[in-house]
């Protein structure tokens, strides 16, 4: 009999729980997924929940109840450190949790594994910015159901004040010069452009995109060339253009380095610094790696198991080097530790080997280069194929070949919103092929696919984008053939 353990139950999490379940019997093998939180989100539509659209209980839903009926150990837990050649005289691999919940909150205890797949997911690294958050009490977010819930009740309170008359300056987007998902704020500064239009008070709001992109269409992946209606043309004019269609003034290239009530200091390429005043601002945070430490068993740490964010190293290239020689062969594909061929880590909670887009530090020493994102769709991908490997690995053998999911070879697609209605809301459809450029198969194309990457925009895009929270909720609570919707 096998146990694998999977720490985390967000979208990588849960796919590979859900995956391994399906192939490995309940009799034979043990499935334990330790989470600190008890229920699972369907994070993309935590925007509709931002700006009030959404009640928070349409994008959650336990997961204690699914999980017991599948077979599935749940432990409300947050992991705190894994001991991979296990503890003192028990020799087996172990990782030590926290109760998060219920009458042992606050216990700790050591649960065995024969495999571990670390799926995490990122701290919000408010504190990286001073001011920054909603603890701080400056700047709203959109990253957690709550979050989204305290935004979504201080937008529509603002609305209420417009239509009572005077002006108000919005600003939307990245609250640090590391910041990855830029998706996610684009979506929100559209959203909210949308319904300030639709309740009649557009003309009363200033409404500014601030943002750690080079320019806009970056997005945290260098952009993209693609064929739209017979035309070549590329993310950044694409983008664009709806600025301009919707009147929102975009700051790019902003660092933001301090935020006060109402006001934020924000640092350019150049290294100088700008004040911004604001009635509203909802701020996206950093990410870096949950407090999660690797121990030997007399408990001397093991810090070459992560990177200086606290992401897991797996099979990438990790070596440093100048940002033209990167390439898309540095990304990992089997995402296995080389250190432990039991442990994996997936989604957020791998380290990538570096940057997609182009690093930039400002003469200050700032850095201010977007973070490559690893959620959604890569992120379900790659949960389900390392769950295939483990498989393979208790069925086949120890010497069964991996299954493989690098995101140089992966292609994603984005539905972004920008405005919720079934006859007048419209998204944003991108597609990328492959999602890390390769740019020695598509050198004339910024390293991508001439005709499986295209960008669209219109109704057509929102109705996807309801048919996604749909089919994934659907999927995500282990409906009767939920295998059949693909990741």
């Amino acid at each position: 009999m096998a146990r694998i353990v999977v720490l985390g139950a967000g979208i990588s999490g849960h796919t590979a729980a859900m995956h391994l379940r399906r192939k490995l019997s309940r009799r034979e093998h043990e499935i334990v997924v330790i989470s600190p939180r008890a229920n699972w989100n369907w994070v993309p539509s935590n925007i509709w929940v931002g700006t009030g659209k959404m009640d928070k209980e349409k994008v959650v839903f336990p997961l204690a109840p699914i999980y017991r009926r599948k077979g599935v150990i749940f432990h409300q837990a947050a992991a705190k450190i894994i001991y991979p050649e296990g503890r003192d005289n028990d020799t087996k691999p172990q990782v030590e949790i926290e109760f998060t919940a219920g009458k042992n909150q606050g216990r700790r205890a050591f649960v065995h594994y024969d495999y571990l797949i670390n799926a995490t997911g990122p701290k919000l690294n408010f504190a990286a910015t001073p001011g920054l958050g909603p603890d701080a009490g400056n700047t709203y977010s959109v990253c957690t159901p709550d979050h989204a819930q305290q935004a979504g009740a201080a937008f529509q309170e603002l609305v209420a004040e417009l239509k009572a008359g005077g002006h108000k300056r919005i600003v939307i987007g990245t609250g640090n010069g590391s910041c990855t998902c830029q998706g996610a704020a684009f979506e929100y500064c559209f959203n909210t452009e949308f319904d300030l239009r639709q309740a009649g008070v557009r003309d009363q709001v200033e409404l500014v995109y601030l943002t750690n992109e080079e320019k806009l269409g970056d997005f945290g992946m260098h952009g993209m060339r693609f064929r739209e209606n017979g035309y070549s043309t590329d993310s950044q004019l694409w983008t664009e253009s709806l600025f301009r269609e919707r009147q929102v003034k975009a700051i790019t290239g902003a660092g933001v380095r301090e935020v006060r009530k109402n006001s934020l200091t924000w640092e350019d390429y150049d290294g100088n610094m700008h004040e911004l005043n604001f009635d509203f601002a909802m701020l996206l945070p950093p990410f870096t790696g949950v407090p999660l430490e690797a121990r030997k068993p007399d408990g001397a740490p093991i810090p070459e198991m992560f990177n200086a964010a606290g992401f897991m190293k797996v099979d990438g290239n990790y070596a440093s080097k100048p940002y033209e020689e990167w390439s898309h062969k540095d990304w990992p594909s089997t995402y296995q530790s080389p250190l432990y061929r039991n442990i994996f880590a997936i989604g957020i909670a791998f380290a990538p080997p570096h940057g997609i887009s182009k690093p930039h530090q400002t003469p200050n020493g700032t850095n201010i280069s977007p973070a490559p994102p690893r959620t959604g769709m890569p992120s379900g991908s790659i949960g389900k194929e390392v769950a295939m490997s483990i498989v393979d690995l208790i069925k086949k053998g120890s010497n069964a070949p991996l299954h493989e999911a690098s995101m140089a070879v992966l292609g994603a697609a984005c539905v972004a919103s920008t405005g919720t209605g079934l006859k007048n809301g419209s998204a944003a459809a991108m597609v990328m092929f492959p999602i890390v450029p390769n740019q020695e198969k598509y050198p004339d194309n910024a390293g991508r696919h001439p005709r499986l990457s295209f960008g669209k925009i219109g109704l057509f895009g929102h109705w996807t984008k309801l048919l996604l929270h749909f089919g994934f909720i659907y999927k995500a609570k282990w409906k009767p053939f939920w295998w059949i919707i693909p990741e």
